[in-house]
Parts: structure tokens; sequence; C-alpha cells
């Protein structure tokens, strides 16, 4: 009787929902408890966040995302509707049970209290708005943009919180393939062309001179540059950006 186990398929595709396994608390089955979009179900984006954030885990420190619940103006809807859950916010208060979590967005999450996060309400179409509602928060060793995808957002975002990122800490944008027709401004240079620019050649690259002279004069704080696909397949656009600070 022929007991060997049978051959896998080096060609079977498995779902990454079905990459279960053992070992300490991970984020992509927090993502999944949780409704997250970062989880196996979509953009998978909790697989590089375990690797960045593990050793995190255990301290106190700030942590701030951008963007707490799709479903806001991005998608055409008030920036006053109802607001229902913050599932990543649920997912980071567990993985980092020392860890401050801070929460900015256009909608109001006033509501959900926990006594280790912060919410802060912005509207991320004005940079001086963005400055003002971010001048008091302590500075922070790990940011997500996770807001509107906007190009004008995300830029004006770096440019106002980059700096008051804490040495070696991350600065992760997501999300960098789509736009929302609602915000996207005309002939502006995309996000993702902007740090790919940066990556490949070490100089950024932008349509505004004075938007480039601003980014360009972060290049001493900045130690690295990372763009990773959607689903990590290199065949395809750039979906997310990691960068980490001297």
């Amino acid at each position: 009787m022929d007991t060997a186990l049978p051959q896998a398929d080096p060609h079977r595709r498995f779902p990454a929902a079905l990459r279960v396994g053992r070992g300490q608390v991970n984020l992509t089955d927090l993502a999944d408890r949780y409704g997250s979009d970062k989880g196996s179900a979509k953009h998978r984006y909790a697989e590089l966040y375990q690797l960045l954030f593990l050793p995190y885990r255990d301290r106190a420190f700030n942590f701030l995302e951008m963007g707490l619940q799709i479903g806001g103006p991005e998608l055409g809807h008030s920036a006053d509707r109802t607001t229902t859950d913050c599932p990543s916010v649920r997912m980071w208060l567990e993985f980092f049970p020392k860890a401050k979590v801070h929460g900015l967005d256009v909608s109001d999450f006033s509501w959900f209290e926990d006594p280790r996060f912060v919410f802060t309400r912005c509207d991320m179409d004005r940079r001086d708005a963005i400055r003002a509602a971010t001048a008091a928060l302590p500075p922070m060793e790990v940011i997500i943009d996770d807001a509107s995808h906007a190009s004008h957002h995300q830029q004006f975002a770096f440019l106002e919180l980059f700096p008051r990122l804490a040495s070696g800490g991350l600065y992760i944008i997501e999300d960098l393939r789509w736009q929302p027709a609602t915000y996207e401004r005309e002939g502006i240079t995309k996000t993702a062309a902007l740090f790919r620019s940066y990556s490949e050649t070490g100089a950024f690259v932008h349509q505004d001179p004075a938007m480039q002279a601003e980014f360009s004069a972060l290049r001493a704080d900045i130690s690295g540059c990372f763009l990773f696909q959607v689903g990590y397949n290199k065949t395809r656009r750039d979906q997310v950006a990691v960068i980490h600070k001297r």
C-alpha cells in the first residue's frame, strides 16, 4: 500500500483567507474578525503590517490613522454622515495593548470611546486645516493615511505630518492606485508616481515646482521608500507606500 502524501500542485492558488496558521496574534486574523478591508478579503495590507509592526506590539507609543470607515465624501456621501464602526481602530487597540491610537477623519467618530483612543475631526481638502487639527498631537511613531486617497490630500498630509514623525518611524500611504473623482485635481502628479520617482532615482518629481521643492526638502529625513503592488503582484500597479524616517 502506497502511504506517500500527494504532491502539492504548484499551479493551484489558495485564497488569502485560507492561509491560517499557528503562532502569536496576527493582524490578518484581527482585520478579518473586525471587518477591516486591510485583511484577507480585500487589500491584504495586514500581511505587510504584521512584518512591520510586530516590534511595536508591546511598546507604549503614539499611532495615527487617517480615515476610519469606508463610505465618506470620497464616495459621494456627506461628511456629516452617520458613522457606525471603526474596524481598524478596534484592530489596532487589540494588537497594540499599550499604544495610544489617534484617529483623524472628515466625519464624526467622537462617539467611539476607549481610554487609549483620541479622535480629531479634520477636512483634508485644506492644508491649513490639517496643520491646525494636528498641531496639538504628540509625535507619532506610525502614521497610516487611509483617508480619501485624493492625491493632494495625501501630499498635504505627508508634508504636514512627516516632519513630526518620530525618528525611526513609519509613514504609510494606502490605496495609491485609486483616486476619487469627487476630490481629485486635474493634472496633479499622482502620489504613486511621486514616490516611485523618489524610490528609483532619489529625486521627487512633481508638476507643481513649489510642491516638488517641499518634498525635496524632506529627502534628508528619509531612510528608505518602498512601494508594494496590488496583491503583492509585481505585474500590477503600486498600491501602498512605506516611508521610513531616519
